[in-house]
């Protein structure tokens, strides 16, 4: 590796939109340190997902970090609360919301990279496709980035942290057409938010709707087995 090159801290699910970021992070010339929080959400599969996409972006680190967030609750993602499957419900922040994740696990992206030296976080937040998730606006990134660099050595030193979502205004279909650019099997993604006990997509969820959807509006295969 180029020792003048730079490291980027990746936020990396293992769902389509983290895939699609840490790519584009490499297109970059990053080096990817991807951070995957294992929050003993429902769809573990996806954490299976992240290890193979660092693997095949050739990260030089992958941590999976757990953070039982089940010990909090508050979310059809975290808690016994059954996962909607009847559509995304318009203007209201569903139940799939898990109570300031972003903020959460930006904070440990935040810890990571001070201490790893980087100074650039990555993460697939999308304004347009997620219904009303608070954690995914615009502000609350600019907000983000903005604390970041007070509350931390190298931020009150001028060494100051930059947050890229390059996702942020993308559709699905857009963000679809971009992994296919980028030459990364979609297939290596999760998206569901409640997979069956033999690991197939439910095909109903908010999650697995907007995949859907977005794949067929782009007019590409969705590599998903639904159940």
């Amino acid at each position: 590796m180029n020792a003048n090159r730079k490291s980027a801290i990746v936020l990396l699910s293992g769902g389509l939109d983290s895939m699609v970021v840490a790519g584009l992070a490499r297109e970059a010339g990053y080096a990817l340190v991807a951070l995957t929080i294992d929050y003993n959400q429902r769809h573990r599969v996806e954490l299976e997902s992240a290890t193979h996409i660092a693997r095949h972006l050739d990260a030089i680190e992958h941590i999976i970090l757990p953070l039982d967030l089940t010990r909090f609750g508050g979310s059809a993602l975290t808690a016994d609360i059954d996962v909607p499957k009847e559509g995304v419900e318009e203007d209201a922040i569903p139940v799939t919301y898990v109570p300031a994740r972003n903020t959460i696990f930006l904070s440990l992206c935040l810890g990571l990279a001070e201490a790893r030296g980087a100074r650039d976080l990555w993460i697939g937040v999308n304004a347009l496709d997620y219904s009303g998730y608070p954690d995914c606006r615009p502000e609350f990134i600019r907000s983000f980035e903005a604390m970041a660099n007070l509350a931390t050595k190298a931020g009150v030193e001028g060494d100051a942290f930059t947050i890229h979502t390059p996702l942020l205004h993308m559709s699905k279909a857009q963000i679809a057409t971009e992994a296919a650019r980028l030459g990364l099997d979609a297939g290596m993604s999760w998206s569901c938010y409640d997979p069956t006990p033999d690991h197939k997509a439910c095909g109903k969820c908010d999650s697995c709707r907007l995949r859907a959807k977005g794949f067929a509006d782009a007019g590409l295969v969705d590599p998903t087995i639904y159940a």
